[in-house]
């Protein structure tokens, strides 16, 4: 039984900043930055013993084959199915890293019921990209077995040629109630709700069904709603800023690693947001170790 499993394909990215003016390509997707950020963690001092197993399942073209091979070399249990293509992503940021364009190059084949029927986890994390990632049947199915915690942002956009478009997620009202802890920024809340009040828009959302909704809003920090409470971390600021790209994924990883480790709602906020402003710090994921994270929220405490 895994405690953390995280679905979801690795990408090839190309990332063009303006402050600095930099372009950057390296692999990518939501499943690659959690995974690499909680194997940080798992190799800090007094952590290799008590922190949750996690398990990444992946879905790649032999041109990124070798980002799995690093993976597997670094320690990290990855399941890798062949796609005959591979999620191509170009990231654009403007002077303010919460505007970013985005065009996607290539898709990767969705992943199938068959692919992850064997899979026993306490929870699945649905790092989707692209709407089309996982059919409903899947986290339905998911659900049966554990907790299911969603990215929202793949269910949110699909490919038009070579452009990104918002679209409504049309099963959500049948997936939200089959979803435990959801994960939405302050556009995606207004979009999946039409409330532009992002704790009315969070509440919503709950009585949708989710038992855990959090709602990250760049410079403006984050907050959860749990058990009838709100819980709000402020964003700590970093000591430069490079990078937003994986970001968000950095944070689901924080906060369901300090979960699985028994942390409350409001430490887990905390700890992922701390992890959020050492990964802005620089390109690529998470890079640092356990006692960084702690050392971020000691300063801004």
């Amino acid at each position: 039984m895994t405690d953390i499993c995280c679905i979801g394909h690795i990408t090839r990215d190309r990332i063009i900043t303006q402050n600095p003016p930099m372009t950057a390509h390296c692999a990518g997707g939501s499943a690659y930055y959690m995974a690499w950020a909680i194997e940080k963690l798992k190799n800090s001092e007094g952590e290799e013993s008590q922190s949750p197993s996690f398990h990444m399942i992946t879905s790649v073209s032999q041109e990124v084959m070798p980002e799995v091979d690093k993976l597997r070399k670094a320690g990290i249990r990855v399941t890798a199915f062949e796609s005959p293509t591979n999620v191509f992503f170009e990231n654009k940021y403007g002077e303010n890293m919460d505007n970013r364009t985005q065009r996607v190059l290539a898709k990767s084949a969705p992943f199938t019921l068959d692919q992850l029927k064997d899979e026993q986890a306490r929870v699945y994390h649905l790092g989707t990209l692209l709407a089309d990632d996982f059919a409903p049947e899947i986290v339905e199915y998911l659900a049966s077995k554990g907790d299911v915690s969603i990215d929202v942002q793949g269910y949110l956009r699909k490919v038009d040629g070579e452009q990104v478009k918002a679209v409504e997620w049309t099963d959500k009202l049948r997936l939200l109630k089959h979803t435990a802890i959801l994960k939405v920024n302050e556009w995606e809340c207004l979009t999946l709700t039409g409330i532009t009040n992002p704790r009315e828009a969070a509440q919503q959302i709950h009585d949708w069904g989710v038992r855990e909704v959090i709602v990250t809003l760049g410079g403006g920090g984050s907050m959860i709603l749990a058990d009838g409470k709100f819980y709000e971390t402020p964003a700590f600021p970093p000591a430069k800023l490079v990078d937003a790209t994986g970001c968000g994924d950095t944070y689901s990883a924080g906060y369901l690693y300090a979960r699985a480790k028994g942390m409350g709602y409001a430490e887990s906020g905390q700890f992922a947001a701390a992890m959020c402003t050492l990964k802005l710090e620089h390109t690529g994921p998470f890079a640092h170790h356990i006692e960084d994270v702690y050392q971020v929220i000691k300063k801004n405490s």
